[in-house]
């Protein structure tokens, strides 16, 4: 019997530590525990024996053993092998586990929700699959308890992958046998069903969320486990309960449901595989994707990637054969896919004050005549990103960041702001409501009015607001079409979860004549009469010198133009860019997603750039801009690589000022790191970096396999 344990705690902590055993209790590994630590107590993880050379009087004694499952050997690996791949405190990691402002993990669950019970008592609706549909549906629940397996499910938008995987889901749950007669022993699988099996299903946005719940409970007659950032933290703990005793069967969220305990998972599903959303930035930084693999790979479990767009890692993985491949070529009901038109706004003739070409009136004008729907996509909130003097060219910087300030006319709202109260959902003219314009920093969330006076020259009446926000062309669409219905879809102009909710649904039922929006828009929902979609700026996203901008580009705009024609009309997307000749751009307008991806594959093979080889970043960050810069170079000095010994496997890149140089009051440098996909990098980078003692007023934050470099 073991008397003295190591207990892994939720903090930055790399390493557990070690409590001794009360006398007459009885801990295993992965038993959840309540320990002292500093002035109060902690939740904590046995992970063992001690390892601590600290006689049995010194230690401090183990508080309670909670009634709460263990954590299985298989995810306390996961967890373990997680945090040292993103070079990442264990106890960080463990923290996403673990729901916060937990006393007692005591497994009583209140009273079940109308249509959360079991599945088994809840009639499923089958559903009517095209023949492709059918035989990648039969594929997937062949892979049900055959072990590990990554499967890519690509299909065009509105070709149905999620009612594809849905079948796999009903196979799993039993309930699609059920609802065809057919008895156990003639199932499709030896495995399938399984004893209260559990599936995860991850969503890169909250807004995605919507119309999925909406096709899941009419199709299996129950609403699945939601678990995302706006669920408050009540409703994590019961969900928390519900997922670690196997009684919530399926779960869908953002990308912090991947780290939670499931008693019996059984399937993930990564749906829109390729989106950057499933990056996180802060705290432990981590591609969910990737570590779905990974949990995959630990719970011995088939993973599910759906895209129409799929990521070039993926692609890259299904060519070398780690990956299997699924494919829907055709939209389902024989749907066409929309015709592309690119608008060379090099020659259209508008005033400095107007962002729709007349093209795109026209289209926009006819669709709404008719009785259909349009709509119009800007990838950027507020009313201006620059606000500048013309006496004296003075530009609006935020004190914190080295960004622009953006104007708002409206204000910011913020999606979930979660103060509880009802709001009113329709949709006013905002000229009637303008309050005063307010400059705001997308970053920090700093926000002051806007002068009437520059603030540089003391000049009043002489600042302009320069290039467009979704705000702007609201404006402008609203003097287009005074008598259309028209909102506005993104993320700071929405009170809440029900507001976006209720713009999805009027959009579906046809109570708006037009939608704009920013990328909340652009993937997964289905909007039957939508015939126009117009991108008012298709060049956004291909500045800066991103390795991936081509790539996020063509994904974003090819998702947004899947919207439209999605029914029984068809659909056209309009494409306005001042560069139309653009690879992504004559991607987009042919509609030969195979040769743009074999293009940038094989600009990133002659780069020797992902997915041919691994990157890091590494990211110095601090209150003194002095202390910062000399950290910088000594780590980069410290390198243990040197250039005649390795520089054609490995290749230090930096130090240099991050190209967001100031953050949150922060100044930043960074240091790149590029392998060759031998090199066990995740070791190399904790060794070096753990290396350098660096001041106390600087943080060292590593970024395994980046997908953006701000």
């Amino acid at each position: 019997m073991m008397k003295q344990i190591e207990v892994l705690l939720p903090t930055a902590a790399p390493h557990g530590f070690d409590y001794a055993v009360p006398s007459g209790a009885s801990l295993s590994r992965g038993d959840l525990v309540r320990v002292p630590f500093g002035r109060g107590d902690s939740l904590g993880l046995v992970l063992g024996e001690g390892t601590a050379n600290i006689p049995q009087a010194k230690l401090k004694a183990v508080t309670q053993k909670l009634d709460a499952p263990s954590f299985a050997p298989h995810f306390i690996e996961f967890i373990t092998w997680a945090a040292w791949y993103n070079c990442a405190p264990a106890g960080l990691m463990l923290k996403m586990a673990l729901p916060s402002g937990i006393r007692d993990l005591g497994l009583g669950i209140r009273g079940r929700k109308k249509n959360a019970s079991n599945p088994q008592s809840h009639s499923y609706q089958l559903a009517a699959l095209s023949s492709a549909q059918q035989q990648a549906a039969d594929a997937l629940t062949k892979k049900l308890g055959g072990g590990f397996s990554v499967t890519l499910l690509d299909g065009v938008t509105g070709s149905g992958k999620t009612e594809v995987y849905f079948e796999a889901i009903a196979s799993l749950l039993g309930i699609r046998h059920q609802a065809l007669g057919i008895s156990e022993e003639t199932q499709c699988h030896p495995q399938c069903p399984m004893p209260n099996p559990q599936s995860l299903i991850l969503l890169p946005e909250i807004a995605l969320s919507v119309q999925w719940m909406a096709r899941f409970e009419a199709r299996f007659g129950f609403r699945p486990l939601v678990w995302h950032s706006h669920v408050t933290p009540a409703q994590k703990r019961e969900a928390w309960k519900k997922i670690a005793s196997g009684a919530a069967p399926v779960v869908v969220g953002a990308r912090s449901a991947l780290f939670l305990p499931y008693r019996n998972l059984k399937l993930i599903v990564v749906d829109e595989e390729h989106d950057h959303s499933y990056k996180q930035e802060d705290q432990v930084i981590y591609h969910a994707r990737d570590m779905a693999v990974a949990r995959a790979r630990f719970e011995k479990i088939p993973l599910v990637l759906a895209s129409a767009t799929p990521s070039l890692e993926t692609v890259h993985n299904v060519q070398s054969g780690k990956y299997s491949e699924l494919t829907l070529p055709s939209r389902h009901g024989g749907a066409s896919m929309p015709a592309t038109r690119l608008i060379d706004m090099r020659l259209e003739k508008m005033p400095a004050t107007q962002f729709i070409s007349p093209q795109l009136r026209e289209a926009m004008a006819s669709a709404i005549s008719r009785g259909e729907q349009a709509l119009l996509f800007l990838n950027r909130r507020g009313y201006a990103p620059l606000v500048l003097c013309r006496h004296c060219g003075h530009r609006f910087e935020c004190s914190e960041c080295s960004s622009w300030l953006v104007m708002h006319q409206k204000g910011i709202r913020g999606l979930g702001s979660g103060n509880g109260e009802e709001k009113n959902l329709a949709y006013p003219n905002p000229q009637s409501l303008k309050p005063n314009a307010s400059l705001h920093c997308h970053h920090c969330h700093h926000r002051e009015p806007l002068p009437p006076a520059c603030p540089a020259c003391g000049e009043k009446d002489s600042l302009a607001a320069c290039g467009p926000g979704v705000e702007r062309i609201e404006e402008e669409a609203r003097a287009l079409f005074p008598s259309a219905r028209i909102a506005v879809m993104a993320s700071d102009q929405l009170s809440g979860d029900k507001e976006a909710a209720q713009i999805i649904s009027d959009m579906e039922q046809k109570k708006l004549d037009l939608l704009i929006g920013t990328q909340m828009i652009a993937k997964g929902h289905h909007f039957g009469g939508l015939s126009v979609v117009g991108v008012v700026d298709s060049d956004l996203g291909l500045g800066g010198g991103d390795l991936r901008a081509a790539e996020k580009t063509y994904q974003l705009l090819h998702q947004l133009s899947g919207r439209a024609g999605r029914e029984n009309i068809a659909g056209t997307v309009y494409l306005q860019s001042y560069q139309p000749d653009h690879p992504v751009m004559q991607a987009l307008a042919s509609g030969d997603r195979d040769r743009f991806i074999e293009a940038e594959l094989a600009a990133r093979r002659a780069a020797q750039m992902p997915p041919f080889a691994r990157l890091a970043g590494i990211i110095i960050e601090g209150s003194k801009e002095d202390v910062v810069i000399k950290t910088a170079k000594a780590l980069a000095s410290s390198f243990p690589i040197t250039p005649s010994s390795n520089h054609r496997i490995i290749t230090l890149l930096g130090p240099a000022p991050a190209p967001l140089y100031r953050l949150r009051g922060l100044y930043r440098w960074r240091l790149l790191v590029r392998a060759d996909r031998s090199v066990n990098l995740p070791e190399l980078v904790r060794g070096w970096v753990d290396g350098l003692k660096a001041p106390s007023s600087v943080r060292i934050k590593v970024d395994i396999d980046p997908v953006g470099f701000l």
